[in-house]
């Protein structure tokens, strides 16, 4: 359930950044695949992962934490 929160989230900054999987991916470094596990909710992200996240999105990772 926590996944699929921080999937949701990720995936709506993602998208209002203008960014495909695939660009986003090679951007941070990871597989598209893995990306879309995190993006599904099917893998809970690591800190290193939501760390260049909150960077290449430009947003504070409080405000990429899913709300309680």
């Amino acid at each position: 359930m926590e996944a699929e929160k921080w999937g949701r989230r990720i995936r709506a900054f993602r998208k209002l950044k203008g960014y495909t999987q695939e660009e986003f991916a090679k951007e941070i470094g990871v597989s598209v695949s893995l990306l879309g596990e995190v993006e599904r909710g099917s893998r809970m992200p690591t800190d290193p992962f939501l760390q260049k996240t909150s960077e290449k999105l430009n947003v504070a990772l409080d405000e990429l934490s899913p709300p309680e």
